[in-house]
């Protein structure tokens, strides 16, 4: 079962990691905090910040599967001796 990429809206201009997208969110945040965005400009980082969370959550799941195969498989085999912990 191979994943591509993390679903994304359509016209959504992903960042170039996931790094990136929590360093916008974090940027969008402060603007919308400190009052500095018109209502038009806050509404379209409100909905940006919601795509790049929505982005952020999917890397983040595909993350948690990739580490769930590591463990059903690979990890757990080569750990076959409980003394090694």
């Amino acid at each position: 079962m191979t994943k591509s990429k993390p679903e994304a809206p359509p016209s959504f201009d992903a960042p170039p990691s996931f790094e990136a997208a929590l360093v916008e969110i974090e940027n969008i945040v402060a603007k919308m905090e400190a009052g500095q965005l018109p209502l038009e400009e806050s509404l379209t980082a409100y909905r940006r910040g919601a795509d790049l969370l929505q982005y952020c959550q999917a890397r983040l799941q595909e993350a948690q599967q990739q580490v769930k195969v590591l463990e059903a498989g690979t990890l757990q085999n080569l750990n076959g001796d409980d003394s090694a912990e």
